[in-house]
């Protein structure tokens, strides 16, 4: 059985070249791959396209990367806990191409299944709609949206086997099962990594089909965004 195992985050992510597009999987704090960022501050590439549901915030997640100017693009869909990447945007330092959310969700499913294109009420009427081709069905109006992927996706997962197949746990799964499938090469990190054939078939989320390396993290924060309790 083909084994896909790296050594560490560095291994993983060396040939990442400047200029990238990258899908990071995540949700605010949740799912982040954050031993893959960590090593990709470590290279020091530059110029990248970051694909993701928002940008971490200043000191956590792709917020790492934006303080060291590596990441020339953000598309996203909230960007709103990141005082950094709001400094650059009204700045004119770095490119953003805000998306409503589920739109985003979608174009990364579709650049996974081999959709090209899709047709979404989102956005028709606003500044979303803007260049894009639009059409009515049924007496309602529909912006059309292309797929969106990546020369490599990073992301998260719970437990993994050597094959590359993937358990995400709980809310942690957000983006990270559609980057996985949207990637030309994907490289999950993961909490447990189990030998191929530990993992009950049922259970499994993503298949290795989609995953070219995996490596078992260290050290995971696992922030909480907000954390509130009584005074």
């Amino acid at each position: 059985m083909i084994d896909k195992r790296v050594k560490n985050a560095e291994e993983a992510v060396k040939d990442i070249p400047d200029n990238a597009v990258l899908m990071l999987g995540g949700f605010g704090l949740c799912g982040i791959p954050e031993n893959a960022i960590q090593a990709l501050l470590q290279t020091g590439v530059k110029g990248l396209t970051c694909i993701s549901n928002n940008a971490g915030v200043d000191d956590f997640g792709i917020g790492l990367l934006l303080k060291t100017r590596q990441v020339k693009k953000m598309i996203s869909s909230y960007v709103g806990e990141n005082a950094e990447f709001e400094r650059q945007l009204l700045q004119g330092e770095l490119e953003v191409d805000l998306i409503p959310q589920g739109t985003l969700a979608e174009r990364v499913r579709a650049g996974g299944a081999g959709i090209p294109a899709f047709f979404t009420p989102a956005g028709y009427g606003t500044e979303v709609a803007e260049g894009k081709e639009t059409r009515e069905f049924e007496g309602k109006m529909y912006l059309m949206e292309e797929w969106l992927r990546a020369d490599f996706s990073l992301v998260k997962a719970w437990k993994g086997d050597t094959a590359g197949n993937l358990i995400f746990k709980g809310t942690a799964r957000n983006f990270n099962p559609m980057m996985a499938a949207a990637g030309k090469i994907t490289i999950a990190e993961v909490e447990e990594l189990v030998p191929a054939g530990e993992l009950d078939p049922n259970e499994i989320h993503t298949p290795g089909i989609y995953v070219q390396r995996i490596f078992q993290g260290v050290n995971y924060e696992k922030r909480i965004e907000q954390r509130t309790v009584r005074s």
